[in-house]
């Protein structure tokens, strides 16, 4: 394992973790810090892979389950060890090339560097602090999904993994025969007040893009997107290409989209084994795409 230009921080005691329903102390962020606590940590009484062992904020350790026998063994590669080709390694520590901006999370922790971000996840989860969210990012184990156009609106920064809090996320969406912008936007708000750490906008009907971005100006968590939904608006799923896929990533991401689901994993592979299933392909999107492959006799396009 490539180590990090830095020493991984230990994880803060337990007498320095909050309640989840603690309140930020800036007036300008107001969402109560959310997730749960692992409610066992013996395992006892809970169903095969339903928890996992406790993290080690800055190591290798990425999963383990102490009641679910016959699982891999964690791996000990991290994010350090799949660098860019054109950063370079000189006495322990990357350099990137010259003249290169960090404009990801990942790319300012990769430098050691701590974001605005990276600080109010650290205030929302007391049990880490600004340095171990950094690490963690670097070592690819969490997340912040913070796209730079949301923050311009109402979005408090969150963040997933394996050192984080537990999160829920809400789904939600128009239909061609029901709801419509103001009501996903009402949808958003109760989500909110109930606790939803992100939430998706599944819609496939109405006015899709002003949906969109009506929930993304109102949001103060993370908006996740099934884009597959609008590539297909107005064309048949055998029409896709990869125009309409790349131009449908970047217009979304322009809104302000947190993070995409894009059914990467339905392989060709898979084709033959989903026909005896009594059920199909039971995510939407992921039988768009295999329609897609038997269609054109090629693999998944966002694979």
């Amino acid at each position: 394992m490539t180590p990090p230009p830095w020493s991984p921080l230990p994880l803060a005691p337990p007498s320095a973790v909050r309640s989840p329903m603690s309140q930020s102390s800036s007036p300008d962020l107001s969402l109560p810090l959310r997730g749960a606590h692992n409610p066992s940590s013996t395992g006892a009484g809970t169903t095969p892979g339903s928890f996992a062992n406790a993290p080690q904020v800055g190591s290798a350790l990425t999963y383990s389950s102490p009641d679910t026998p016959g699982m891999p063994p964690p791996s000990d590669k991290t994010a350090w060890d799949f660098m860019p080709a054109d950063w370079t390694q000189v006495d322990g520590r990357w350099t990137p090339p010259a003249g290169f901006e960090p404009r990801t999370q990942l790319e300012f922790a990769r430098l050691g560097q701590i974001t605005p971000e990276m600080k109010r996840v650290a205030e929302r989860e007391r049990h880490l602090t600004a340095e171990q969210v950094r690490d963690e990012v670097a070592a690819g184990r969490m997340i912040i999904p913070a796209n730079r156009v949301h923050l311009q609106h109402n979005l408090d920064p969150m963040a997933i993994g394996r050192a984080s809090l537990t999160k829920v996320n809400a789904n939600m969406g128009a239909s061609p025969v029901s709801s419509g912008t103001e009501d996903e936007v009402e949808k958003l708000r109760w989500a909110e007040r109930w606790g939803a750490d992100t939430v998706m906008d599944l819609s496939t009907g109405g006015d899709l893009d002003a949906t969109r971005a009506a929930i993304l100006s109102a949001s103060k968590v993370p908006i996740g997107t099934v884009p597959i939904y609008s590539m297909i608006i107005g064309r048949k799923i055998e029409d896709l290409t990869l125009d309409v896929i790349l131009d449908t990533l970047r217009h979304q991401a322009q809104q302000g989209v947190d993070y995409f689901t894009i059914h990467a994993g339905v392989a060709r592979a898979h084709l033959p084994l989903i026909r005896d299933r009594l059920i199909g392909i039971v995510s939407r999107g992921g039988s768009l795409l295999a329609k897609w492959m038997i269609h054109h006799s090629q693999r998944n396009p966002m694979y």
